[in-house]
This record gives C-alpha cells, structure tokens and sequence, in this order.
C-alpha cells in the first residue's frame, strides 16, 4: 500500500508524469514517434515538408482512418475484422458501377456504397456472435466473399467515379477542394469529427461501454444480464459501416477502383490501432491513439519514396511497427497485472 502511494505522489510531483499517465504512455510514445518520424523524413528530403506532401498525407489518411476507427470497436470487443480492406474495395466497386453504368444518382450511390459496408459488418457480427465463429475465420471469409463480389458485379472492370470536373463529382469536395489552384484537405473535418463520434460513442454511450466490457470480460457481462450478442454484432456492424465509408473515402481519392483490391489496407489500419494503444487482447480501446497511429502510417506510406526506398519497404516498416506496438500491448498488460 506505501509503494503505491508513494508512486501516486511521485506521479503529482512530476508534472511530466502526471502529463503521461493521462494522456497513455503509448499514445504519448505513438505521438512522439509520429513528430520524429516527421522531422526525420522532412530532414532527409526537404520536398517532403512541402504543402503538397501534407496534403497526400492527409488523402492517405482518409480511408485507413475510417477502417481505423471502426475496427477499434471490433478489436476493443476482443475481436478482430480482417475484411474490411476488400469490403471497402467491394462497397466502391458495386456503388461506383451502378453510378456509372446503370446511372443511379450520385447521392444514392453513397449511401449504397456505406450500406455495402454495413452489411458484411451485420454478416460478420451475426456469423461471431450467434453462429460462434472465430472472428479469425468469420471475417477471413468474408474476406474473401468481399473481394469474389466485387469482381463478378463489375466482370472483372475497373471502375472510375466521376471526375471533380463532371456535375456528378461534387461529392469529391467533400473530401478535397480545389481552390484557384491550392488543394484544401476538407476530408481532415469529416475524419475529426467521425473520431470524435465514434470516442463519445466507446467512452460515453452504453454501448460502447457493453462492448469495452466484451473485451474486459465476456463471461462476466454476459452474467450481469448484458445481451453480450448483441452488442458484439453492433461491434462488427460499426467496423462494417466505417469500412464502407472507407471506400467512399478511397474513391473520391483515387477516382479508379481495381476488382480485387484492398487487400493489406486492413494491415495498415489494424496497425493503426494497435500503434495507438488500443489492446488486442481486447477490453481498451482509444480513437485519438487510433489517429495517431493512422497518421504514423500515413506519414509512413507518403514519406519512404521521398526516401528512396521503394513501396514494398513500407509493408517490412508496417510488420516492424506492428510487432513492437503489440509488444508493448503485452508490457503493459503484464505491468498491469504485476500492479
């Protein structure tokens, strides 16, 4: 009892260590690494520091962003979505055909391109939560039923959304203005406020508290009375959702879709998570570490060619990353038990 007072009183002494205990110790080395990596990448190559770069920073950002945070509700249930990368790619492949070539309005389109997403978010919660699938192998299949979809709807097409200079693009502004010539990253405010959502929804709602209880303790919430499916299904839905905002994200982005793509986004963005401090064991869960670790691997992916090295460098950076993040999952946990 004396060491943890005195641990507690050393903690109010040292301002610093006041700073660190609220803000997380992983989120504050996630946050330092993200300043570091900046500067290291902005030193090496000056180009890099341009408003341009900033901006593909940022248009990286959007979609792993979105992922991101949807599957910080799976992760923080004790689970897992690996089908978000091609559920995105499929919700943009089969909104954007219809835009195009069977001429749905363009405001229908995205709400069809979202609702992609929120049904194979509804397949996997029901398929982990009632038919007691691993989440592993739930969404390993809906993986692949995202990514074979996708590509029989548009025979095996690339899809390309309207053009910002068409009538039907003007959802891209939602996303990125071009103003006189200068690009404005409009997609920051809506990943903000998603982020901002989605925290008062996990830290504040009764949801999100059932659901950080899932991963705290299943078997006990289920004892408590909670319907634990239940909440474990909106868990997958969210995740689902996000993930086909995602694709919207990626489309007025990129403008052309490749059939079986989005396979490794869900990497980048489980990365993301994990870097931010969010437990994959389940039970904790974090948006503001969820952007910083998505903007890690934004910076990550924008700033290795500036570099020289090559793309194929980033996945070998992701891996080490990833490692290490969990790696400290592991710590802290031991640390908490320990205590």
């Amino acid at each position: 009892m004396a060491k943890i007072t005195n641990t507690e009183g050393a903690v109010k002494k040292n301002p610093l260590a006041k700073f660190a205990k609220s803000v997380g110790t992983q989120r504050l080395i996630a946050l330092l690494a993200l300043i570091i990596i900046y500067l290291v990448f902005g030193f090496i190559n000056p180009a890099f520091r341009s408003y341009a770069t900033l901006v593909n920073i940022f248009d990286a950002s959007y979609y792993i962003g979105l992922m991101a945070i949807g599957v910080t509700f799976a992760i923080t249930s004790d689970g897992i979505d690996l089908s978000i990368g091609t559920v995105l790619t499929c919700s943009a492949l089969i909104s954007g055909q219809l835009i195009t070539k069977y001429h749905l309005p363009v405001a229908l389109g995205l709400l069809v391109c979202i609702l992609i997403g929120s049904l194979f978010g509804l397949v996997n919660g029901l398929m982990v939560s009632y038919m007691h699938l691993p989440p592993f192998i739930a969404t390993l299949g809906s993986m692949m039923l995202s990514k074979g979809l996708g590509s029989i709807f548009t025979k095996a097409q690339s899809v390309t959304w309207p053009q910002s200079s068409q009538a039907e693009g003007w959802f891209r502004n939602i996303f990125k203005i071009n103003q006189n010539g200068v690009l404005i990253p409009t997609g920051f405010i809506l990943l903000i406020i998603v982020a901002v959502i989605a925290s008062i929804v996990l830290n504040k709602t009764r949801p999100g508290r059932y659901i950080v209880a899932l991963g705290s303790n299943s078997e006990a919430t289920r004892l408590s009375g909670v319907n634990i499916a239940k909440w474990r299904t909106l868990a997958y839905i969210i995740s689902g959702t996000l993930a086909g905002l995602a694709g919207l994200a990626y489309a007025s982005i990129y403008s052309t879709i490749l059939p079986g793509g989005g396979g490794g986004f869900e990497l980048d963005a489980i990365a993301g998570v994990v870097i931010g401090g969010t437990s994959m064991s389940g039970g904790y869960g974090t948006i503001s570490g969820t952007l910083i670790g998505v903007f890690i691997m934004s910076v990550l992916k924008t700033g290795l060619p500036f570099v020289g090295l090559q793309s194929n460098w980033q996945q070998a950076v992701t891996g080490v990353v990833l490692v290490f993040a969990v790696f400290m999952d592991v710590m802290n946990r031991q640390k908490k038990k320990k205590a």
